[in-house]
């Protein structure tokens, strides 16, 4: 018997998925030669063109499943460029949120390579938005990123299931393995099940799931501190340029301040927490506090973020100046998996996870630059030495 999907907000219609189409590609499978046979033929048409249509054909109910980020519902499919790949597919997701394959995270069916299962899986491309730019992930940030979903998932539905299969399609070549790797969630659905599942009802479960994912998302989650902040810089100089995945979705200025406010609050918290008298600075020094235990002062920075990733931080050229000149009596806390709420417009943060980094030697910790601070040379001349 196939797995019971339990429906989340009842059974959308199946439209134009067609199980004959489903069955055929996994009969297909077998057959599989990376030429333009008639069997490679017939099954790119089968997913470039029915089982697309299909999924097309549910576009409303799976936008709706999407919420805020159905508004621009894409379906794409793909049996491979020139050569055919192993596993051919067809994903459904937000264009802005996942504006190609290689970018964020969708909805994904795969096949089995024996013909053996469909898997209708939610997993995310091999690049991301790093420093600036759009880099491919090595398997460690891969993984990250999967184990990131993956937790997301777990914290908005208490568990993965369904979607608790392996990612195991049978791949065998490098991009195929690829897609294996990129998945975070899965459900495997055997070929003998295909006609007793209902696709539209597991689509659209699937949709919620990474639904809670551009969620977390769209408050930087999944970007360290420095990648968000790096993300604003970005669209502050470059304002007509689209920024892959990621448009519309740094922090507004508003939801920043509740940011910084929760982290202040917090770390007050935790250096009175630890016996210290606390005085805050913020508004007149390039530090947040200057906190005295036993007659010794340090100077403390606090570093804020939604992320749940608190690998790197962006700091200005005078709170490294700071850190380096008074390297022992200096102090950093990071305050990370804020979460965000607003209501009217009105933001406000709780939660909070703290890293307390005491004595902190800003130099074992490697920089680079984000910004250049670009002046014509009359400009330059006329300043004062600094």
């Amino acid at each position: 018997m196939a797995k019971r999907i339990a429906g989340d907000c009842g059974s959308i219609s199946e439209g134009g998925i067609v199980h004959d189409t489903l069955e055929r590609i996994c009969e297909l499978q077998p057959e599989y030669s990376p030429d333009n046979t008639p069997a490679m033929q017939e099954r790119g048409r089968l997913v470039r063109s029915d089982l697309k249509t299909a999924i097309e054909g549910l576009r409303t109910p799976l936008a709706e499943a999407l919420g805020s980020f159905g508004s621009d519902f894409l379906v794409e499919a793909s049996d491979g460029i020139g050569r055919k790949t192993e596993l051919p597919w067809v994903r459904f997701c937000s264009r802005n949120m996942s504006p190609n394959p290689t970018e964020g995270f969708y909805c994904v069916t795969h096949f089995s390579t024996d013909g053996s299962a469909v898997h209708v899986t939610v997993g995310c491309g091999s690049s991301r938005f790093h420093k600036g730019s759009s880099v491919p992930l090595p398997d460690h940030e891969l993984n990250a990123q999967t184990d990131w979903a993956r937790r997301v998932v777990i914290a908005e539905f208490g568990t993965v299931a369904p979607f608790d299969d392996p990612a195991d399609f049978g791949a065998k070549r490098p991009l195929p393995i690829s897609f294996q790797r990129a998945t975070a969630i899965s459900h495997r659905v055997p070929y003998s099940n295909i006609r007793a599942t209902d696709f539209g009802e597991l689509f659209d479960q699937a949709a919620r799931r990474l639904r809670s994912i551009y969620a977390a998302q769209a408050t930087g989650r999944d970007l360290t501190d420095a990648d968000q902040r790096e993300l604003e810089i970005a669209a502050t100089l470059s304002p007509l340029s689209r920024y892959p995945g990621r448009q519309g979705y740094g922090l507004s200025a508003p939801a920043r301040k509740a940011v910084e406010r929760r982290a202040m609050d917090v770390a007050s918290q935790f250096l009175r927490s630890k016996g210290y008298a606390v005085r805050d600075t913020s508004a007149s020094s390039p530090f947040d506090f200057e906190a005295t235990l036993s007659g010794k002062r340090i100077k403390i920075e606090v570093k804020g973020t939604t992320s749940d990733v608190a690998g790197d931080i962006l700091m200005t050229a005078n709170e490294v100046a700071l850190h380096r000149s008074e390297k022992g009596n200096t102090a950093l806390i990071i305050v990370s998996s804020i979460r965000l709420a607003e209501h009217s417009g009105v933001y406000s943060g709780s939660g909070g996870n703290v890293e307390w980094l005491l004595g902190w030697d800003v130099d074992e910790w490697l920089h680079e630059p984000t910004a250049f601070r670009v002046m014509r040379p009359r400009i330059a001349k006329s300043l004062p030495p600094s």
